[in-house]
């Protein structure tokens, strides 16, 4: 069993592997500005209130941490209307953060439409959702992908389809394939369960699968 920091965890997809990463018997570090307020509880589950872009507060979090998820959101409308470097800057911290400290395992969330994914959905998604509602928050996560694979970490780039509140099926498909990239849905809690799956499974090391079930 490892024990796991989830950075961005109140909520969401973080909020879910939590819960996935405490069924599979792993020892959890809930990390959030919002930490004390997540509604579990649990011997294995530890709530740090911390910033993301503070690295005094990210390396005290990493210590004694065997792998790392990250799964940032956006909070606001207005970060949707006008962009965010949330992503770009909490990437930069934590990868800083992790090499100094010598933690090498990082499996990361963005998006499908981010980085070389994008225009490869649906043309629905690729040419009205993405350019009207999500193409200045994916150009920072943009950034935030190419900090991540310029780094020395072992690391997975999770992009999941469009998310839903479902029930974890177990029955996601990781598309790792450019060839084999289309649209899908998947719920957060089978999200985070995937997130979960590849704290020991290294097949996707250094890649960028889209995650759809």
């Amino acid at each position: 069993m490892a024990t796991v920091l989830v950075i961005g965890a109140s909520k969401g997809i973080g909020l879910e592997t939590i819960k996935a990463g405490l069924a599979a018997g792993h020892t959890v570090k809930a990390f959030a500005r919002s930490a004390p307020s997540i509604p579990l509880t649990d011997p294995k589950l530890e709530k740090i209130r911390g910033d993301a872009l503070s690295l005094s507060d990210v390396q005290g979090a990493l210590r004694g941490v065997d792998a790392v998820i990250q799964s940032l959101g956006v909070a606001t409308a207005q970060e949707l209307i006008f962009g965010t470097t949330l992503f770009s800057n909490a990437t930069r911290v934590l990868v800083e953060a992790m090499q100094s400290e010598g933690i090498k395992r990082l499996i990361a969330v963005t998006g499908a439409g981010a980085g070389n994914s994008r225009g490869r959905i649906t043309p629905l998604y690729d040419y009205l959702m993405f350019p009207i509602l999500l193409q200045r928050v994916y150009s920072d996560k943009d950034i935030a992908e190419d900090i991540i694979q310029k780094s020395t970490l072992d690391w997975t780039i999770v992009r999941p389809g469009m998310l839903t509140n479902g029930a974890a099926t177990g029955k996601w498909k990781a598309l790792p394939d450019i060839n084999d990239w289309r649209g899908g849905v998947i719920s957060r809690a089978d999200v985070g369960s995937f997130l979960i799956s590849q704290i020991d499974d290294r097949s996707l090391l250094r890649q960028t699968p889209l995650l759809i079930t």
